[in-house]
């Protein structure tokens, strides 16, 4: 799926504005971005988000957790070659950031199948993001959202998945990865209903999740 349009209205102008006049706050206390976003009126997140990272490179990671301190590095369950290894984990594109905070894995067993794809043109100038957001098929008619929080992080100790190829195609994955443990210095406050995909989040069946992996990759139909 592709990113919908970002169209920037006076107020998420002026709110991502302030955020850049502050510079990088200090982490302690975190700079509470809701504050910033309710002063300004009705600021949609993803756009104000969208339109941050535009402006100012920024780690962002979604969690249901609302008092991070410092994250640290560890190892998840992954089968791309880039996630497998001990490290703090972030994305630059904060829609992705957002589907981890929304997703309840707390209260609901569940596995995700997800990711952000950026084609590069002849140029190297990356496209349009695209995405795909799974959780296991039996979780879903259960709606297993929350309410969660988009974490920023400085940048200075990640380094980004290397480029690849997506079905004949150079790509880029927007994932970044830090051997270091990383003290966050904003946060945000994001409901299931400001996720733009939240209707579109599908189904899978965890024992294909391989299967999944490489169709995706492949740029070929899920099995079945």
């Amino acid at each position: 799926m592709e990113r919908p349009p970002i169209s920037l209205d006076r107020s998420t102008r002026s709110a991502i504005e302030e955020f850049l006049s502050l510079g990088q706050p200090g982490a302690d206390p975190l700079l509470d971005v809701d504050a910033i976003l309710r002063a300004r009126g009705n600021v949609t997140p993803w756009q104000f988000l969208c339109g941050l990272a535009d402006c100012r490179e920024i780690a962002f990671h979604g969690t249901g957790d609302s008092n991070i301190e410092s994250f640290e590095p560890r190892e998840p369950v992954d089968f791309a070659p880039f996630g497998q290894q001990k490290a703090v984990f972030a994305t630059s594109d904060p829609i992705w950031a957002m589907f981890y905070a929304i997703v309840d894995r707390d209260r609901y067993p569940l596995t995700l199948n997800n990711g952000c794809i950026l084609l590069m043109d002849a140029q190297g100038r990356p496209g349009l993001p695209h995405y795909y957001f799974s959780i296991t098929r039996s979780a879903l008619h259960r709606r297993p959202w929350r309410t969660g929080y988009v974490y920023f992080l400085p940048t200075e100790s990640f380094v980004e998945q290397p480029a690849g190829t997506y079905a004949g195609h150079v790509a880029r994955i927007p994932q970044l990865a830090s051997p270091a443990a990383v003290t966050p210095f904003a946060r945000l406050q994001v409901a299931p209903n400001d996720f733009p995909f939240l209707a579109q989040i599908r189904g899978h069946e965890d024992d294909l999740l391989a299967e999944y992996a490489q169709a995706v990759m492949a740029a070929a139909p899920w099995p079945d």
